[in-house]
């Protein structure tokens, strides 16, 4: 099974939420895929024992065909390539590699070549967790290519009757978050009781929603903010399948890199999510 743990904005506890479920199971697959701001090995502490680089295509001119004639310019999406004076133009860092500018280019003046982006790790972490993540280089326009390569290393021995992963994903809802969730069992959304997290909550819904995704909520610092959150997934019908109260104690262990799931009042509620989720899944 496949959990993904998702949010509609960032700093609403996405991250605590994974790596306390994954230290109160243990023995788990963890794959961190934020791979533009990893954070996850801070509190799992991995040793490292792999890497692996990750390449992605761009496309390189041949001169001594090309014609200048500007359509693989007027093909790319994402303006990684203009020509002008006689001179094809590719910024690197824009491209995709989706391939599409070879595929048109009527004099076949356009080869793919390999540009190193990203690396992938891979190490034990405590209790036995299995954990990956991945870094994306400095300056790189997007994280895509990096998250599919280390969901690609991550899960090539993963058996569905066997396996419980977790994923935390980046926040947002924009493509790095769409490639980390795709093909999920579950997906747990994580928010706060205040207006900014739940519009951003809508957001992810609606993506969850057009994914049709299994998922269900849960409400970090439940004790504070407002009800309408509550409110919300009452009138949607949407699980709540959490809640984890602020508290000071914890707020101060999280600041040093200390995990909350052996803390007093705490452990219990993780298990418990991921409980619900594993029942809900298997329906």
């Amino acid at each position: 099974m496949i959990v993904s743990v998702a949010s509609g904005k960032g700093g609403t506890g996405k991250t605590t939420i994974s790596i306390n479920i994954a230290l109160s199971i243990g023995n788990l697959k963890f794959i961190d895929t934020d791979v533009e701001e990893p954070n996850a090995h801070i509190f799992l502490k991995p040793d490292f024992q792999e890497t692996h680089k990750v390449e992605t295509l761009y496309p390189e001119i041949d001169y001594n065909k090309c014609t200048f004639c500007g359509e693989c310019a007027k093909a790319c999406a994402f303006n990684a390539l203009a020509v002008a004076n006689k001179k094809v133009l590719v910024f690197k860092e824009l491209c995709h590699g989706c391939g599409l500018c070879s595929y048109v280019c009527p004099e076949k003046a356009i080869a793919e070549i390999g540009r190193h982006v990203g690396i992938v790790r891979h190490g034990k972490a405590l209790r036995g967790i299995d954990f990956w993540d991945g870094l994306l280089n400095l300056g790189e326009a997007t994280p895509v290519p990096t998250i599919k390569e280390l969901k690609r290393y991550a899960l090539k021995d993963y058996n569905k009757e066997r396996d419980l992963v977790l994923i935390d994903s980046p926040p947002g809802t924009s493509c790095p978050v769409i490639e980390s969730i795709r093909d999920s069992d579950y997906a747990i959304l994580v928010t706060e009781p205040t207006p900014y997290g739940l519009a951003d909550l809508k957001l992810m819904v609606e993506v969850i929603r057009d994914f049709k995704i299994p998922f269900g909520v849960v409400i970090n610092k439940a004790n504070l903010g407002d009800r309408g959150i509550y409110t919300y997934l009452q009138d949607e019908n949407i699980e709540l399948i959490g809640e984890i109260p602020f508290d000071k104690k914890g707020a101060e262990l999280y600041s040093k890199g200390i995990p909350l799931y052996d803390v007093d009042g705490f452990k219990e509620g993780f298990e418990n999510i991921i409980r619900k989720v594993e029942d809900l899944g298997r329906k």
